[in-house]
C-alpha cells in the first residue's frame, strides 16, 4: 500500500521542524553551554527553535540575548516567550554586523544545514567566541550498526531513517576538526568531556572521544 507522507500527520519526519506542544524542551547540553557562557555577555542563538537555551541563558546569565529560526512555530513560541528572534536561514549571510556579539551558539543544527562551512565563517564574523554542538556521527554503536547492517547508522539519527531526518551533514569530532581547518582563524578554548562515575570510561572518552563520545561540544576562540 502507498503511503502519501506529505499528507500523512503522524508521519515520522524531523525535517518538518515544528515545536508546537515542546515549548519547553530542555536538552542535557544546555547546562553546559551555559555554564561557559559569561553573565552579562551578548548572545546570538543561531536556530534557536522553541527558545529554551536563549530563555535560560537570559534567566541564570543575565545576557542580551537575541535568536534566529526557521520554523514558523519555533518563531510563535519565541515571541510569546518575548524574545527577540528573527526569522531566516542561519547558512547564508547572517544581518550582523562583525564582532557584535560576545558568543554566537549553534546547538544540534550544524548537521541539518546546507552550508556548514559558511554557519561556521559567519559564527566566527559576528561574534567573539562560537560555541557549537553536534552528534558525533564517529561513535562506535555507529560504527558497529554500518558494519554488521551494512546500511545508513541509525544510533545517532535517534529513532529516524536517512530519507525523514534532516541530519544531511553527518559528521564526526574528527570531521569537525577538518572544517575548523578549512574555515581557519579559529582555535578551541573547551570541549566538553562526559564524566562518569566509572574511571575506564572516563579514561576512553579523553583518550579517544571520537569513538566513545556521543555528542560533541566545542567552544571555539579567534586565533590572535
Amino acid at each position: 500500500m502507498k503511503v502519501d507522507v506529505l499528507d500523512n500527520p503522524t508521519f515520522n519526519d524531523n525535517r518538518n521542524y515544528n515545536y508546537s506542544g515542546f515549548e519547553s524542551v530542555v536538552r542535557k547540553e544546555y547546562e553546559v553551554i551555559t555554564d561557559w557562557v559569561e553573565s552579562n555577555s551578548s548572545v546570538i542563538d543561531l536556530a534557536c527553535g522553541n527558545g529554551t537555551l536563549l530563555e535560560k541563558l537570559i534567566r541564570e546569565k543575565n545576557i542580551s540575548g537575541k535568536g534566529v529560526e526557521l520554523s514558523d512555530s519555533g518563531i510563535e513560541i519565541c515571541k510569546v516567550k518575548n524574545l527577540n528572534v528573527i526569522k531566516g536561514s542561519i547558512d547564508h549571510r547572517l544581518p550582523f554586523q562583525e564582532n557584535e556579539f560576545d558568543y554566537a551558539v549553534c546547538n544540534v543544527t550544524i548537521q541539518m544545514v546546507m552550508y556548514p562551512e559558511v554557519l561556521l565563517t559567519e559564527m566566527k564574523r559576528i561574534a567573539k567566541h562560537q560555541i557549537i554542538s553536534f552528534p558525533n556521527f564517529g561513535h562506535y554503536k555507529n560504527r558497529i550498526d554500518l558494519l554488521l547492517n551494512g546500511r545508513m547508522p541509525k544510533p545517532m539519527i535517534f529513532g529516524y531513517h536517512w530519507y525523514d531526518t534532516g541530519h544531511i551533514h553527518q559528521l564526526s569530532i574528527e570531521d569537525f576538526y577538518e572544517l575548523l581547518e578549512f574555515v581557519g582563524g579559529l582555535k578551541i578554548l573547551k570541549r566538553y568531556v562526559e564524566k562518569h562515575k566509572n574511571y575506564f570510561k572516563n579514561y576512553l572518552l579523553e583518550l579517544k572521544p571520537n569513538l566513545f563520545q556521543i555528542l560533541g561540544i566545542f567552544m571555539l576562540g579567534k586565533n590572535e
